[in-house]
């Protein structure tokens, strides 16, 4: 069939539903085409070799891109960020019907909730049925994240979300916590399916072994724990230094390192520099192809957000990746996230937000010893790969491309019907 992917965000950006899942339906002998906009994320700076135009086709591995305008921009001004996502719905739902072909469903990827609009318009415009992938449950997660708080905004926000809910043909979320939410907030279960996030195998060298690192950075020899990714206010992250405060005195060969970017970074580093801890590291944000260096030094791979009722029903998309890299998961997360690590039995869990059941949790794998961790990750990647991988994800997406295809069609031809009787 002929799919088109409809997201505000694609490669050359990180987003592991991007390139990846799009090749992936191609081999499956699927026809993909996209429509995003200009790259600027996580940055909120226009990638080189790119400039905001009316509208841009490209090529990509074969598969036409086609990009609509927006505001670039990713900061903290919520004016700057409903600039970036009005925009791009704006400019998708204008030109979008025009540069795309027809397709046979419509794949949407949320966030943004504002990619919601141009959905529905295709939906409306081109009679063709829209799956709507939830990855964040607006509002919840804008207000959890600090970019607002409850009032009119959120309530405006929320009810825009409900309509657009009502209005999809079917909607996949990440975890089955997401699921009894929208439930509950009167979205039919029949139409909900759960389907786990996969990781970014192809950018994910689980074989990079680098000893030279280890050296250059001072953690040869060291118990190292690893936060890859976002360093948000979502994330949480004193708790951790709080943690590697109290594993200083009590486990010296403890290393906690922080590789990434993220609005909260720099305070981060200084309360780190401030506090004097002689066993926390930072390292900037990496490409994808080297990331996979830095892993490689773990003994433990951590995640770790904020204790929100929402992100006990989220599960954080490293999750995925630390589990295909084979390393031990230190998952201080609650909720559905915490349930696939024990199900996988590929790491611990613990309370998030509570630097003692962290240092606890990390004690534990210190333990355990070198083939105890290696046993654990064997376990985590084996369920990566049996229920969480692209192969497998892909699989379900395609189940539900077809349960919308013809759910569409089915009503169609009773309309006609209907309308042949009158």
């Amino acid at each position: 069939m002929r799919v088109l992917m409809l997201s505000q965000f694609f490669d050359p950006e990180p987003n592991f539903k991007g390139l990846p899942f799009a090749r992936e339906l191609v081999r499956r002998g699927h026809e993909v085409e996209v429509l995003t906009g200009y790259p600027n994320y996580p940055g909120g700076k226009i990638y080189p070799g790119y400039r905001v135009r009316p509208w841009q086709r490209e090529v990509i591995d074969g598969i036409r891109v086609n990009r609509a305008p927006l505001y670039p921009s990713h900061d903290k001004s919520a004016p700057r960020r409903i600039a970036n996502y009005a925009g791009f719905a704006l400019s998708a739902s204008l030109l979008g019907p025009f540069l795309v072909r027809r397709p046979d469903v419509v794949y949407a990827y949320h966030p943004p909730a504002t990619v919601g609009l141009p959905a529905m318009v295709f939906r409306a415009l081109r009679g063709c049925p829209v799956v709507y992938d939830i990855q964040d449950l607006w509002p919840d997660t804008v207000a959890a994240s600090g970019m607002m708080s409850k009032g009119l905004l959120f309530s405006l926000l929320d009810r825009w979300c409900r309509f657009t809910y009502s209005r999809m043909d079917r909607i996949v979320v990440l975890s089955p916590g997401f699921r009894e939410t929208l439930i509950q907030r009167g979205v039919p279960g029949g139409k909900i399916d759960v389907i786990y996030n996969w990781a970014d195998e192809a950018a994910l060298n689980t074989s990079v072994e680098n000893d030279d690192l280890a050296r250059r950075l001072g953690v040869a020899g060291c118990f190292n724990v690893v936060f890859a990714g976002t360093m948000g206010l979502a994330q949480s992250l004193d708790a951790v230094l709080e943690a590697a405060r109290i594993c200083a005195a009590s486990f010296p060969d403890v290393r906690f390192i922080f590789v990434g970017g993220g609005v909260d970074k720099s305070r981060l580093e200084e309360r780190a520099a401030e506090t004097r801890l002689p066993n926390v590291l930072f390292v900037p944000r990496q490409p994808m192809s080297a990331v996979g260096a830095y892993l490689s030094l773990a003994d433990a791979l951590l995640v770790h957000l904020k204790d929100d009722p929402l992100f006990r029903i989220t599960i954080p998309c490293k999750t995925q990746a630390y589990m295909a890299f084979g390393k031990p998961v230190v998952m201080a997360v609650g909720g559905d996230a915490s349930d696939l690590v024990n199900r996988s039995g590929g790491g611990v869990t613990c309370p998030p937000e509570k630097p003692e059941a962290l240092v606890a949790a990390v004690k534990r794998l210190h333990e355990i010893g070198p083939s105890g961790r290696k046993a654990m990750g064997k376990r985590g990647k084996s369920f990566y790969e049996k229920h969480l991988s692209l192969t497998v994800g892909a699989e379900k997406f395609e189940r539900v491309f077809q349960a919308a295809r013809t759910r569409t069609a089915t009503s169609l031809t009773n309309t006609m019907e209907i309308r042949r009787a009158a």
